[in-house]
């Protein structure tokens, strides 16, 4: 098995390697000593960059020439498209007619063939079919996909080389690429530090597919953390059922409550989704008293119009 670090260095040349940042007064208010990797300095603004990247550079070349295709409204497709582009490799684009025009528009300036469909995960997945098809394109998912999952979990890897004392990681959970990732990155190279994933109680089913053993999905996901409304894979969910600590639930007052605290006290913006993680270590705290624990705040996309404090 390829390890993470390998992965780490083989996407080196077109990723950022983002800073950690800490904070005293962040330490005293929560109770631990806080180390924040900070992906919403990444590429495109998230920590998805890594991934793509690796998924693309993993293809033979007769791939390569023939592109590669994903649907996603969000960070995930512009990613890819930028991957795609620094590797001289065609992203075919999938995005429903509800994406924001921005992150449509950005997926183009990144060279993205845009495809938009109606709204629906149905719609999606037939069109990226087709694509495929037509095209020869190779299919890529945006977090269930070992060579996604690994390139996410370098994010993780540069966090423990810079502080390999950590007693535990937490991480937001959407589609589960980030945790997986971050789980095989620590089972690497610091097997006794925990994995914690951050869910928002109004979009829970990675915690519901916990507690049953088998993917749970969510009739509604009314959270202001839109990046983590998708639900896990049969390729992370095994990783992460052996491999995670916990998920810790958190309201929307809670992440809003951790959203305003990354700004005002780190001076750096954070999309919700990224707040999420931190919202947990917060609910977590009085278990981890002055434990070292690093938090990996996956991106910066933010939805101004949505935040309201």
């Amino acid at each position: 098995m390829k390890t993470i670090k390998n992965v780490a260095k083989k996407i080196k040349p077109y990723i950022h390697e983002t800073p950690i940042l800490t904070s005293t007064l962040l330490n005293e208010i929560v109770g631990c000593n806080m180390f924040f990797k900070c992906e919403n300095f990444q590429k495109i603004g998230a920590f998805k960059m890594r991934g793509a990247t690796n998924a693309i550079l993993n293809l033979s070349e007769e791939q390569k020439d023939k592109g590669v295709v994903t649907h996603s409204s969000g960070n995930f497709a512009q990613a890819l498209s930028l991957a795609a582009n620094n590797l001289g490799v065609t992203a075919y684009i999938v995005m429903p007619s509800s994406a924001p025009k921005v992150k449509i528009d950005a997926v183009k300036g990144y060279g993205g063939e845009v495809t938009i469909c109606l709204p629906t995960l149905k719609d999606r997945e037939t069109n990226a079919e087709r694509i495929s098809i037509e095209n020869g394109a190779t299919f890529i998912h945006p977090s269930n996909n070992l060579d996604v999952i690994k390139g996410q979990g370098t994010a993780a890897f540069e966090l423990l080389e810079k502080y390999s004392n950590l007693d535990a990681i937490f991480t937001p959970v959407g589609g589960g690429g980030l945790v997986a990732g971050t789980i095989l990155a620590v089972q690497q190279r610091l097997p006794n530090c925990k994995i914690y994933g951050g869910e928002p109680e109004n979009a829970d089913d990675a915690f519901r597919s916990l507690k049953s053993g088998r993917i749970e999905t969510n009739k509604t996901a009314d959270t202001i953390a839109d990046g983590l409304k998708t639900q896990l894979g049969d390729i992370n969910f095994p990783i992460i059922r052996n491999g995670i600590e916990e998920i810790v639930l958190v309201t929307e007052d809670q992440i809003l409550s951790a959203l305003k605290l990354i700004w005002s006290r780190l001076k750096i913006v954070i999309e919700p989704s990224s707040a999420v993680a931190f919202a947990a270590l917060i609910n977590k705290s009085s278990d981890l008293n002055s434990k070292n624990i690093g938090v990996i705040l996956s991106g910066g996309n933010v939805n101004l119009d949505n935040i309201t404090f």
